[in-house]
C-alpha cells in the first residue's frame, strides 16, 4: 500500500465517494425519489464501493485490500446493472446514465488495476 497512510488519500476511494454522492443526487430526483426500493438499493450499491475500499485498507494487509477491492469491483458492476434498469424503467435519464456509467466503467478499470 506504499506510503499512503489513510483511505481517505487514495484516489479511488475519492472517485467512489463522487460517483456515490451523483447516485444520491440522481435518487432525489423525479421518480426514482418515490420508488424507495429501487433508490435505496441503488444508494447502497453505490456506497459499497466506497466502504469497501475503506474497509480493505484498514486491515493493514494487502490480501484483504484486495479481497475488499473485488467486492468494491463487484458493487462498481451491481450500480451500473442497476443504472440500466433504472434508465431503461424511466426513472433516470439517458444522459444521467451515460455520465454514470462512464465514471463506473472508470473506476471498475482502475480497482483491477490497484489490485494488480
Amino acid at each position: 500500500m506504499g506510503n499512503i497512510q489513510r483511505f481517505e488519500d487514495l484516489e479511488i476511494w475519492q472517485k467512489a465517494i463522487d460517483i456515490a454522492v451523483e447516485v444520491y443526487h440522481l435518487a432525489d430526483k423525479g421518480l426514482l425519489a418515490t420508488d424507495f426500493k429501487s433508490r435505496g438499493q441503488f444508494i447502497d450499491a453505490a456506497i459499497s464501493i466506497s466502504n469497501n475500499i475503506a474497509e480493505g485498507f484498514e486491515y493493514n494487509s494487502n490480501r484483504s485490500f484486495i479481497n475488499f477491492l473485488r467486492y468494491a469491483k463487484g458493487s462498481a458492476g451491481e450500480v451500473r446493472s442497476q443504472a440500466f434498469v433504472l434508465v431503461r424503467a424511466g426513472r433516470i435519464s439517458e444522459s444521467e446514465y451515460q455520465s454514470l456509467y462512464i465514471k463506473l466503467e472508470s473506476i471498475s478499470k482502475e480497482i483491477k488495476g490497484f489490485m494488480k
